[in-house]
């Protein structure tokens, strides 16, 4: 019996160092004051960001947490936890988390972790406020043909030119011959 809770319990460990380890980004909060209906909304938010949001023992987020070389993360894990991994997109579970305790203050966001570095609710509210991937990527893009575009438009007015230059030279030898 005792053999048999140790493995489920090492399990459960594994699991979430797994999910720690290919998460872009993971934000911890505390969920106290929260009715049911609120933590569905927001368990709804969260999947509908594709956002994964569980709620685990302090005690086996903690083994986890140092499994997967971030034993300084463990500070925060007092009180109730749960904690929203994000996999696709590091500014999605910030995003939603910062969104929905604006409007629901019993939501306590403690901490954060993005590219394996600890950051706090300052830097969650800043990581919130970035645009999505795809427009950051689109941003990046269009700062990329910018110059581009620039160059053709020179290319094409010189040609242009090129071209009307020697269209004269042309009624000018036709006017002379």
């Amino acid at each position: 019996m005792k053999d048999e809770t140790l493995q489920a319990k090492s399990a459960i460990i594994e699991e979430i160092k797994e999910k720690i380890d290919n998460a872009e980004s993971i934000i911890l909060v505390d969920y106290r004051g929260l009715n049911v209906a609120q933590l569905t909304d927001l368990r709804s938010q969260y999947r509908n960001s594709g956002v994964e949001y569980k709620v685990y023992k302090n005690s086996m987020m903690r083994f986890a947490f140092k499994n997967a070389g971030m034993e300084e993360f463990n500070e925060f894990l007092k009180g109730p936890s749960a904690i929203a991994f994000s996999y696709d997109d590091p500014v999605s579970a910030a995003k939603v988390t910062s969104e929905f305790a604006k409007t629901n203050d019993k939501l306590e966001i403690k901490a954060g972790i993005v590219d394996g570095k600890i950051i706090d609710l300052d830097g969650i509210k800043n990581l919130a406020e970035l645009p999505p991937r795809e427009v950051l990527i689109a941003q990046a893009l269009g700062g990329l043909n910018a110059p581009i575009q620039g160059f053709a438009n020179v290319l094409q007015g010189t040609i242009r030119g090129l071209a009307i230059v020697l269209n004269r030279i042309a009624e000018e030898k036709e006017k002379t011959a």
